[in-house]
């Protein structure tokens, strides 16, 4: 089969691998119709985190189970299933509280289970799926979905519930005032999480006229282009004196950080998702003069699947819209180098 590995530094290739088979009875065998390139996949591609050696690459895709192992109680083959960002289990401690991103038994994508065994990465044909009842969530009455409605499923996989998760963080409800701070992927899809949950007042920060006008259809009333201590004057000016009741932090960076407190009231909370990199940056005394509520980090999409995928397949939400380009899987080099350029927002690679 083919499948995408990152060698180093801008070097994605395209090449031949052996197809997955069962290693355990736990696994099940997804034939994956589309994946794509997720913000985070541009760390070890820019050189930021290093590449040892030759890998498989990609974390988010969604597919059709073609095989399963004798111990796998909640899938049937043929179903077409989403796979989160994260493997997990589903019945250790971590997992039954909802936090399945620190699944004791988590294994990678593109590269080991617990017992050591090779996972493939989510760009490819086809992918071994370990701990595959707490991870795969099949999609009710969908065998093949069209473009727009995989779009979607595969926004569910990562960006969409991390979204959901910054927003929950950030203690979004009705009537509360919102910041959002990140125009990719996740920021956008945090925007409408905002809109889900009630939001009346949303600012989507951003600089980019395609990604702002996203912004605004997601639900953003208002788009900030300023930056630092002058994105909280603008927020303030705004909202009619006062900074914003709740603010979702979607970058991972300091400046956005510190961008984030900036926009935050006394008393109100942030929700952070971006991964960080660089210096760390919350400082604990800001958030003590200013009483802040904090709260957020690696989002357990699993755990938000099934009501954000209820109102998917509803219509009530097309999170799908984030992807703007679609390329076939012997054209990862470009995607990657797309989203590098910010060219684009997200790209989906299609292989069915």
């Amino acid at each position: 089969m083919r499948a995408t590995l990152i060698h180093g530094p801008r070097d994605i290739r395209v090449e031949d691998c052996p197809d997955p088979v069962l290693l355990t009875d736990t696994d099940a065998i997804v034939k994956v119709a589309a994946a794509c390139v997720c913000g985070s996949d541009l760390w070890p591609y820019r050189g930021i985190n290093p590449t040892p050696e030759p890998r498989r690459i990609g974390h988010e895709f969604i597919g059709t189970v073609t095989a399963l192992g004798s111990k796998v109680a909640t899938l049937k083959v043929g179903d077409f299933v989403v796979a989160p960002w994260a493997n997990s289990c589903g019945t250790c401690p971590p997992c039954r509280n909802g936090v399945q991103v620190a699944c004791e038994h988590r294994a990678a994508w593109g590269g080991n289970d617990e017992n050591g065994l090779p996972v493939d990465g989510g760009q490819g044909e086809a992918v071994r799926v370990p701990n595959a009842d707490g991870t795969l969530v099949p999609v009710p009455g969908v065998s093949e979905p069209d473009e727009s409605l995989s779009k979607s499923l595969l926004a569910l996989s990562d960006v969409m519930g991390t979204g959901h998760h910054a927003a929950l963080g950030a203690r979004v409800a009705p009537g509360r005032s919102v910041v959002v701070v990140g125009d990719g992927a996740v920021g956008l899809c945090g925007v409408l999480a905002a809109k889900r949950l009630g939001a009346t007042r949303i600012i989507a920060m951003s600089r980019h006229a395609d990604r702002a006008a996203l912004a605004r259809e997601f639900g953003a009333t208002d788009v900030v282009s300023e930056r630092g201590a002058e994105a909280a004057v603008k927020v303030r000016e705004l909202l009619g004196g006062v900074l914003a009741d709740s603010v979702l932090e979607c970058v991972g960076t300091a400046e956005a950080m510190d961008q984030a407190l900036r926009c935050t009231r006394p008393g109100g909370s942030l929700g952070f998702v971006g991964v960080p990199h660089g210096q760390d940056g919350l400082p604990i005394s800001v958030l003590f003069s200013k009483n802040i509520s904090v709260a957020g980090g690696a989002a357990s999409t699993r755990a938000y699947l099934p009501e954000l995928l209820e109102d998917v397949l509803a219509g009530l939400i097309n999170p799908g819209l984030v992807f703007d380009t679609v390329m076939g899987l012997e054209q990862a080099p470009e995607a990657y180098r797309a989203m590098d350029e910010r060219n684009s927002i997200k790209v989906m690679l299609k292989l069915g």
